[in-house]
Parts: C-alpha cells; structure tokens; sequence
C-alpha cells in the first residue's frame, strides 16, 4: 500500500512519517538546513504482518504545489496533516482539492501538535475540519489526535493504518505495465535508475521497454520494490528500475516520464477530457484558456478548448479538449489537475476520455455522443457504446493501446461483443456484429437493385457504392470490408468494382463471335496490341462495333482500357504490373524511370509511358519528375499474389496513411485513422454529382 502524507507546510508531515517509519524523508541539504520538504520524500514501514507500506512524503508549500502533484499519482490512501494550533489553512484546503480530483477518497486525518495545544482548541478545530471535508472524498474520515514530537496518538493511527492496508488489494489498472517516473539518477555500478509507482501491469528483470515520449528503448537490469530487490514489479508498488540502454543516461529520463511496455508508446498532445472546475475558481474557462496541465509526475503547458458554446464556470462538470505545447504519455482514465500559467492556484481536474482528440468536428453533438461512450472506465461497456454510436466503427488497436488493454483482454473484447475486426494499413478496426451485419446486408440489397437495373454493367465503382450506403465509413476501412465479403463469397471485387458472385454481362452470339475473333489479336502481342481502328481494318468490322464490344470487355473484367482505343487483356495488365514492382524492387531506393520499364516490357516508349500512366492514375505507382515507385497499399489491387509483398525498403512507395496521426481526410479535414491514399487522383466529376 502506497500511502501519501500532505497538508499545509510546517503541519509536521516529515516529522510524522519520520515517527512512524524511522526514516527522514528529507533527502537535500537544503531542506535540511531550511527545515521544509522540497521535494518528494520517500519512506518504507515493514508491518509484523509482513507487509511493506511506502509512504510519499509530498511538499505543503504553496510554491512546491507542482512537487506535490508529482507525488500524489498512485498513492492508494491519504493522511491529511493538520496542525492543532493553526487548523485548516490555504494550502491544506488546495491540497484536499487536489485529492479530490485525483480520485482518491480512501484517508485519515492526524491533527498534529495535539501535546501543545488546550482542549478547547482541539474540539474547534476538530470541528473545523470536519466541515472542510464535506462534499470531498475524504468525507466523514476519521481525525485522529497525534504528536508527532511525543508520540501520543500514534497508536490510533497507526491502527487506521493497517485496517488500511487490510482492505486494499492489488488492483490490475490495466493489463500493460506503466511506471510513473518523479526521479532519476545514477547508482555507481548500476547505473542510470528511475523511480516511480508502477500504474499498470508488471515488469520483470530482462523485459525491454520505452521511455515516453521521448521513444528511448530500454531493457530491465534489476528491480527493487518497496525497498527490497525482487525479480518482478507490480502495480501499486514503488519501485526503483535499473535501465540500460542506447541512449539511457540520468539527463535523458526525467520526471514525468513514463517507463511503459514497447505497444504503449504513443504519445499525444490533443486530448478529450472530462474536467470539474472548483467551486473557487474566479475566472470563466473560454476557448484556448491557458493553463498547466499535472499528469502523473507530468507538468506541461497548454490550451482548454471547451467543446461546448459557453464558458465553463465555477463548480461546473464537461468535456474539454487539451491542446498541450508538447507530447506526454498517458491512458485513458488517468487522473489530471490543470492549474493557472502562473502555478497560484488550482482550478480543476479530472480525467482523460480520449488521447486521440479530434481536430475539426470537436463540438458537434455527434462527437458529444462519442465522448459520453468513451468517459466509461470499464472498456467492455465504453467500446459497446462507442460502436452504438455514429460513425459505428472504432481504431480497435488504438481503443485498446489507449487503455493500456493485453492481448488477452482484446480477445475477451472481441468474443464477448462479437465484434468483426477489419485489418486497415496494419491496424485493426473493429465493427459491432450488428453494424457488420446491417453493412452487408445493404451492400447486397444494392448489388441486387443495381444488376436488375443495369444488366449490361457488369459491377458498381467502390467509392460509388461507399458513398450511397455507407460514407461514414472511411475508403480504407470500406476496401477492407469488401474484402472479407470478397473472400467469404459475398460479393466478388476486382480492383475497384464491386458485383454480385453470380452476376455476368452475357454477350449475344453475334457479339460473342467477334469478340472472339478480336481477342487472338490481342493476345499475340499482349504488350503491343494494336488499336480499334487497326483491329476493324484487319477483321473488316465497323469501328464503332469494335470500341462497343472492346468497352464491354473492360466492364465483364476481361481488359483495360490503357490509353483512349488502346486496350490491354486483363491477364496482361496484371503481368505488366507485376513487372512494375519486380522493376522497382532493382532499382536504387525502389524509384525507377519509363525507360527501365519500357526495357523490361521491350516495347517502345509511347506505349510504356501510357501503361504507366494508367498505373499512376489507379495509384499502383506514384510519380515524381522522372521517377516512379510504387505505392504497397495498391498492389493487391493488381497482383493479389504479390499482396504481402509491402516492405518499404524492398520496393519503395508509402503505405496507406490509415493510423497515421497527421493524415487528414477530404471529409471536413478531419483527423482520421482512415481514408484514401493522397496521390491517386479524386473520383471523375460524374460520380461526385451523383
């Protein structure tokens, strides 16, 4: 059990654990000679039951209050110090404020100094504080008499104390392991060492790790808990790690930094949260107020967005957006306080919803609607509701990163709710069974309304069919969930054409007995086919009945059309491509010019620049001056054999932008974990007016 000792300065805190532990807290010279904590102290008390209490001995000094906040992160019960002879003062109510936003409602009150005051001054000021603890969470604790110089008292608390203890049990604060670092120095022989309270999780001797958010990869050398060395760290206890590491050094690391498994690291500086302001603060909170935000030993400055139209005021309770100057670590449920730039006073607190905050579209009632699904603490429910709510779809993997949630609990996640996970760009999104099923559902009523209206066509355009029955759904996310239906016989896909699995476009005899008179003269130079007007010459056919049934082709799947009246076989295409990467995966950094191409395909130039084009018009390559390298997220689209190969230093290109944190969307700029790739060109005009 980690308990925190606070209260106004000069209240005898360090004098109290010093009575109780045998341990000075006070560890610098010039606490010692100015008689005042200055920095967190820290201290270890062996009960005969066997267990360890650490006590966190934090600074009362008004101007300190920033070293206290440090602290007061995982510390599991309260001793709230209150001097007899002067009662409650300026900084005792601040930290009981503090307290109180934190979450911590689990305490006991010593009123010190009792050996040196009357009677009379005990029973008022008892009283006092009695009615400073209403409407907190240390509301109806007891207040135990004690002297810290005499010792009397201490009996009484020391009982509360291990009744305490008693009663508090490891609680798992998520599944992956996070320690708070408030220090960090050197031992010599050891090396650079952190201390901290372990928030989540646990962490062994030999386990890698990541300083966040600096990203600064560690491994685990030794462990001491509690003061003792062990193999293994747990939440809820302090400990001291030994790191080493590229990097590592006692200037690298410092407070407020987080020691945290390596899928954590994903620091954030935009962050939705549900604040209360304190019934004393004077001033309105606006848009872009700024304040200094204290997360675990964190103190960073920033901006309030208030993500509603009026000010917040004095005792109020809603959701805000924090725009800080630089990234912390942090999960969703952590406790926060933000106080005036000035750091003299306290104005609210309370905890995080969301680390991914929405840059455009914040105040909407539609986001509103997320939020409340993302406040609730337990993940089961606030993913249930998340999904209930619009667009319907969530970053399964950040949902879970965020919450600092284990593989283990993300299966339960995805068993209990029976979600279908949908694999965008390396990341996992998640769908409710409903949403999923209601999704093709509708992709299927709409294959069926189109094929019986237009039985010529052979499929519908994927971004067609996105935007009329699902355009909440991002382009990405939308492929991917095509390509499930795809593979489970639902629907059949190719490249960016949807149609129903038992839907063809059928020919007449006539025009089946010319295709298949022109499509010999195709395949006998497949990289050199020659054009409408060259195939009506040597068939003697009308030209306009060959670029008729040419054009039927391109939509049954059996060509392309390359360039205008030059049409490829779809086999050829899909070879021509596969020559692409294998000539981008020889090339310097993967780029590569039409003349290596046009070597490859031993053709002339005019046709290998129009192949390429046609490539980079559908975003298989990507074009640069001269240069061409090709993009991995469309190469399934072409050759679905060589889909896993999308290793950027093989073949060069981008990925897909989906989970990028920059990338932004044409849909209202919004920051998205999603959408289209940014060089393919938009959809023709006669698709967006549709």
């Amino acid at each position: 059990m980690i308990i925190g000792v606070t209260g106004h300065i000069d209240h005898g805190k360090t004098s109290l654990v010093g009575r109780l532990t045998g341990v000075d807290t006070d560890r610098l010279k010039e606490e010692k000679l100015r008689g005042i904590s200055i920095d967190i102290g820290f201290a270890y008390w062996q009960r005969p039951s066997g267990k360890i209490v650490g006590f966190v001995d934090v600074p009362g000094h008004e101007a300190l209050i920033h070293n206290m906040l440090a602290g007061a992160t995982g510390i599991d019960y309260v001793i709230l110090v209150v001097a007899a002879d002067d009662g409650v003062m300026p900084q005792t109510r601040e930290h009981l404020a503090i307290l109180d936003l934190l979450g911590l409602q689990r305490g006991v009150v010593a009123l010190n100094k009792c050996d040196a005051t009357p009677p009379e001054r005990l029973a008022e000021v008892t009283d006092e504080i009695t009615q400073t603890l209403i409407g907190t969470g240390l509301e109806g604790a007891a207040i135990v008499p004690v002297s810290a110089v005499t010792g009397s008292g201490l009996d009484n608390l020391i009982a509360h104390i291990d009744a305490a203890g008693d009663a508090t049990k490891i609680v798992e604060k998520g599944d992956c392991f996070r320690l708070a670092v408030d220090r960090c120095f050197t031992l010599p022989g050891l090396g650079t060492t952190v201390t901290g309270t372990v928030l989540s999780g646990q962490v062994r001797v030999d386990d890698r790790v990541i300083v966040s958010p600096s990203g600064l990869p560690a491994r685990i050398r030794s462990i001491r808990a509690h003061n003792q060395t062990v193999d293994e760290g747990r939440a809820g206890q302090r400990c001291a790690l030994v790191l080493s590491g590229p990097g590592i050094a006692k200037e690298t690391v410092t407070r407020g930094d987080m020691v945290l498994d390596p899928v954590l690291h994903a620091p954030t500086s935009r962050i939705d949260a549900r604040v209360r302001i304190l019934d004393g603060e004077p001033k309105p909170i606006g848009q872009w107020f700024p304040v200094k935000l204290h997360h675990a030993a964190a103190e960073v400055s920033g901006r309030v967005v208030v993500l509603r139209d009026t000010d917040l005021l004095a005792g109020q309770t809603d959701f805000i957006q924090l725009v800080l100057d630089r990234p912390i670590a942090a999960t969703v449920g952590d406790r926060f306080v933000i106080r005036d730039t000035s750091s003299s006073r306290t104005i609210g607190g309370g905890s995080f919803v969301d680390l991914r905050g929405w840059e455009r579209r914040r105040r909407t009632p539609q986001r509103r609607q997320v939020l409340e699904a993302l406040a609730c603490a337990d993940p089961f429910t606030a993913l249930a509701r998340a999904l209930g709510s619009p667009p319907g779809w969530i970053d399964f993997d950040g949902f879970a990163r965020d919450r600092a949630l284990s593989d283990k609990t993300k299966g339960e996640l995805v068993a209990d709710l029976e979600l279908a996970i949908l694999q965008v760009g390396g990341n996992a999104s998640a769908l409710s069974g409903n949403n999923w099923k209601q999704l093709c559902d509708r992709v299927s009523e709409r294959l069926t309304a189109f094929h019986a209206s237009q039985p010529d066509l052979a499929s519908i355009g994927l971004e067609q069919l996105r935007r009329e029955i699902a355009p909440q759904l991002p382009a990405a996310l939308f492929l991917a969930a095509m390509r499930r239906m795809a593979e489970a016989g639902v629907i059949a896909l190719d490249r960016m054409w949807v149609r129903k699995p038992e839907h063809q476009v059928r020919l007449s005899p006539d025009d089946d007995a010319i295709w298949n008179a022109i499509r010999p003269l195709l395949a006998d130079e497949p990289y050199r086919p020659p054009r409408v007007r060259d195939i009506a010459r040597s068939k003697n056919i009308d030209e306009a009945l060959v670029r008729r049934l040419l054009r039927m082709a391109v939509r049954r799947g059996d060509a392309d059309e390359i360039a205008h009246d030059h049409y490829f076989l779809r086999h050829v295409v899909q070879r021509m491509a596969e020559i692409a990467i294998e000539v981008s995966a020889t090339s310097p950094q993967g780029r590569f010019t039409a003349a290596d191409f046009r070597n490859r395909l031993d053709n002339g130039r005019k046709v290998a620049i129009q192949i390429l084009e046609f490539f980079d018009r559908h975003g298989l390559t990507m074009r640069r001056q001269d240069l061409r390298r090709i993009n991995p997220a469309r190469i399934e689209m072409f050759t679905p054999q060589l889909a896993d190969i999308r290793e950027r230093q093989t073949i060069g290109g981008v990925p897909l932008p989906v989970g990028r944190p920059d990338f932004k969307s044409g849909w209202g700029r919004q920051t998205v974990p999603g959408g289209f790739d940014s060089h393919p060109p938009p959809p023709p005009p006669s698709e967006v007016n549709q």
